[in-house]
């Protein structure tokens, strides 16, 4: 009987060089290039601008000065009380925001009667731009004419309330306006994570005794976490960063108390000329908003 002889090891096929790479960057190029243009390029110029002592001016010259501008920030106590306001301002929209987005997004979850028409309507403030809604506001609250102070004369309440020019109440009042405009897409968020818990979850909690605040703390709440991380990051850089709304309602004012560093910076760059000193702020804004949001996410993945 003859032995097989083992069968001659084939050579692989040598792989060609494939071109597909070089088709994906073709196809990605005409996305690529505005993102280029508008983000990328601004965002570089200014963290160099933040380096000169740039200023207004056709024929003003722009050199490279260092830390100078850095230095004189540290000492700058203004900005630093507005980078204070700032982190209040962000912080307690984002939290308010978030509990009353909760709410309505557990209420808008409910199998009830013209829900699709609550849900439109909670849409609205999401569909007006920032300037409207200050506009809007405004009028609201004028002290003179606004239906606010009308209603609170007809129920025979304080009713002469400057509720945007006194500066105990500015911040607070401001901080109710950033609450109701960014509401929609935190509920529209958090009803899209509660839609995808399972239903299986809460009726096996429900066998097995649990209340309705024991389903929702110990099965809701967990599955939504993740949405809740991401959402509660995003609120915080965007209300942080927040600029038309406060800017249309009081500028700042009265007296620097609603003056986010966002308004400071604007206004030492088209104000006051200061090219220079106002991109070293945005650079300082955004170095220590960056590590917060380090250490934020990092805590959260932790926990999971």
């Amino acid at each position: 009987m003859t032995a097989l002889a083992a069968p001659a090891p084939t050579r692989a096929p040598k792989r060609r060089r494939s071109t597909e790479g070089r088709d994906a960057w073709l196809l990605v190029l005409p996305a690529l290039l505005p993102v280029m243009l508008f983000s990328v390029y601004p965002l570089v110029y200014g963290v160099m601008l933040g380096f000169t002592d740039a200023e207004a001016g056709l024929n003003a010259e722009t050199h490279f000065n260092g830390i100078d501008n850095y230095t004189a920030l540290a000492g700058n106590e203004l900005f630093w009380n507005s980078f204070k306001i700032g982190l209040i301002w962000a912080f307690a929209v984002t939290a308010l925001q978030f509990l009353a987005s909760l709410g309505l997004a557990l209420l808008l979850n409910l199998d009830l009667r013209l829900r699709w028409l609550a849900r439109t309507l909670a849409l609205i403030p999401w569909a007006m731009p920032p300037v409207i809604i200050a506009i809007m506001w405004q009028l609201m609250l004028n002290p003179n004419y606004g239906p606010v102070n009308r209603t609170l004369e007809t129920l025979g309440l304080p009713s002469a309330i400057n509720w945007l020019g006194e500066s105990a109440i500015a911040l607070p009042v401001v901080i109710i306006v950033g609450v109701w405009a960014g509401m929609p897409q935190t509920t529209i968020t958090l009803l899209a994570g509660l839609q995808s818990v399972p239903a299986e979850l809460n009726e096996a909690a429900a066998i097995d005794g649990a209340s309705t605040w024991r389903r929702f703390w110990h099965v809701t709440l967990p599955a939504l976490r993740p949405i809740i991380t991401a959402i509660t990051t995003l609120d915080l850089i965007w209300n942080f960063n927040s600029f038309a709304l406060v800017f249309v309602l009081t500028a700042g004012g009265p007296g620097g108390t609603t003056m986010l560093p966002s308004l400071f910076a604007y206004n030492e760059a088209f104000r006051y000329g200061n090219f220079g000193y106002a991109a070293a702020m945005g650079n300082v804004m955004v170095v220590l908003i960056g590590a917060f949001l380090f250490v934020y996410l990092r805590a959260q993945m932790r926990r999971r």
